[in-house]
């Protein structure tokens, strides 16, 4: 890996994307014992942050980024599908079979309510609330309703190459 690698937040202080300029290298995702590092079917364990920063040359870390999206209380949802914000306009698509919404009223952009892993050029990626475009550009699983559902899908999903 080259130096200058950056990261993506997908899930505040669990989640991360790395990316060297535009092209995405693999996934990080914090557990119980550590950090696992996910690219192209293949997984590698780490203790510490620091640990990944030198391994890969990064050289931004973001662990705030996004906490907004991800930072829920209460029972917003759709369907039963939890969302991460008040949703304008829900409705259920039968042909993805997916609680879909918008985040203000009228808007174009619609968001799917759930859990998600989504296949990104063969690395698998949690997602949560994903956009509705995003999920009809990629194979994805889901909608999950609790995070440990997804969870068990994407260790699934990573051990099997798909």
């Amino acid at each position: 890996m080259s130096e200058g690698n950056i990261t993506k937040v997908l899930v505040p202080n669990k989640e991360w994307l790395i990316k060297a300029k535009d092209s995405k290298i693999g996934s990080i995702s914090k557990n119980k014992k550590g950090y696992i590092f996910y690219s192209h079917g293949k997984t590698m364990k780490f203790n510490s942050l620091s640990e990944i920063t030198t391994k890969f040359g990064i050289t931004s870390f973001d662990t705030t980024q996004y906490t907004k999206n991800y930072d829920f209380i209460g029972n917003m949802s759709i369907y039963g599908y939890p969302c991460n914000t008040n949703p304008h306009d829900p409705m259920y698509s039968v042909k993805e079979r997916i609680p879909v919404f918008t985040k203000v009223p009228k808007s174009k952009s619609c968001y799917c309510a759930g859990y998600y892993i989504i296949n990104f050029k063969n690395t698998w990626i949690k997602s949560f609330c994903p956009k509705l475009i995003t999920l009809r550009r990629h194979s994805y699983q889901g909608p999950f309703k609790t995070e440990n559902e997804m969870d068990s899908a994407f260790i699934t999903a990573t051990e099997t190459k798909l």
